[in-house]
């Protein structure tokens, strides 16, 4: 049973760590307001990390940025103040909630190009079991919506990450890397969860959950703040390129914890 100090229910702790992923109705509906702000604050002062990710002859606007919460207020108050530490201790099933980063993403009106499929953790530079994405929704979500592909969490390989504009591979490929596969091409093969959300309502995913984002052909916004956090298992770890984020001039060691001065402690049992 959920309450203020545990807002998660049993049940969507077993979905997430069976599924990698579950739908957490009105988890920060609280704070819909504040994200709002921050993220108008944000593209109206864009980070270094902001792109726009439409090639020739796609339409609408595809925005995102990431790594700007320590200069945008909004951001740092939710970080801080927002359930999201104790939802995601819970989820985890981890005693220690660390901040890693911050990202926003912008869907205008109209925009064909959708997000490819993709997991997070082969862009990072860490690795573990207990890591965790909060994707918040300020617009009501129904075409542009998020798609996880339910139990790739656990497969033995990574899928290799690819560039959103040419689809090029971001390291060298390996067979250490599976081929990015389309679930839309073989849908008795992967279970694709998707669901319309409300302003506030969270997805929980795990970093090696592969998901992507469908375009948003509709006349309506689709504003999403995630923020991305690891738990007690989490290590850094080298890639066979540069991350991303990069985060320059860390001098975090393999198998470390990620520097606390960096990467603040959110909550520790």
């Amino acid at each position: 049973m959920a309450t203020s100090d545990n807002p998660i229910t049993d049940t969507q702790v077993e979905d997430y760590q069976r599924h990698g992923a579950v739908l957490i109705p009105g988890l920060f509906a609280d704070w819909v307001d504040v994200l709002t702000a921050g993220i108008a604050r944000n593209m109206d002062e864009p980070g270094p990390y902001a792109s726009e990710n439409l090639n020739p002859g796609d339409t609408g606007r595809f925005f995102d940025d990431y790594c700007n919460w320590q200069r945008i207020p909004e951001f740092d108050n939710f970080v801080m103040n927002s359930p999201a530490a104790s939802a995601a201790a819970q989820l985890m099933v981890s005693d220690r909630v660390q901040m890693f980063h911050d990202h926003v993403l912008i869907k205008e009106p109209g925009t064909s190009k959708p997000t490819p499929w993709h997991q997070d953790s082969p862009y990072y530079f860490v690795d573990g079991d207990q890591t965790l994405s909060f994707w918040v929704p300020v617009d009501p979500v129904k075409e542009a919506s998020l798609r996880l592909v339910a139990g790739s969490h656990k497969w033995e390989k990574p899928v290799l990450p690819t560039r959103w504009l040419s689809d090029e591979d971001f390291y060298p490929s390996s067979d250490k890397y599976l081929a990015v596969p389309d679930p839309d091409k073989e849908p008795e093969k992967y279970q694709v969860l998707e669901w319309p959300m409300e302003p506030g309502d969270a997805v929980a995913f795990h970093y090696k959950t592969l998901h992507g984002a469908r375009g948003n052909k509709s006349s309506a916004r689709r504003r999403a703040f995630s923020l991305r956090l690891v738990g007690d298992d989490a290590r850094y770890v080298t890639r066979p390129g540069t991350t991303s984020p990069p985060f320059p001039g860390h001098n975090m060691q393999a198998g470390q914890t990620l520097r606390e001065d960096w990467f603040p402690i959110l909550k520790q049992a």
